[in-house]
């Protein structure tokens, strides 16, 4: 939870303060505020929902290519949206129809 959501949701329910006010006793921006009470997501909430992969899955792509790499075998950067791919085709829910693009990695 981010700032401003954290902000709104520890204010009393009957807080008839301004939103300046309100910004100024929370130290969040005013425009931010009024942005999270009319339901904007934060910029962190838009990149993780634009992620490819969820975060076990890029810890074990990691954890692959640290491995391959402790063994000698280099690998190159074309290759890994495949791997990506393939680990991201194994969900059961929200599978991919399409690898990552070339600048993805």
């Amino acid at each position: 939870m981010d700032v401003a959501s954290k902000a709104l949701a520890e204010a009393p329910p009957d807080d008839d303060r301004t939103w300046a006010a309100r910004a100024d006793s929370s130290g969040v921006a005013l425009t931010t505020l009024y942005n999270r009470h009319r339901g904007r997501p934060s910029k962190e909430e838009i990149a993780q929902r634009q992620q490819y992969l969820t975060v076990e899955e890029e810890k074990a792509l990691v954890a692959f290519l640290l491995l391959l790499s402790s063994f000698g075998q280099p690998v190159r950067i074309k290759y890994i949206p495949t791997l990506a791919f393939s680990i991201a085709r194994r969900r059961t829910l929200a599978r991919p129809n399409k690898p990552p693009g070339k600048n993805w990695a």
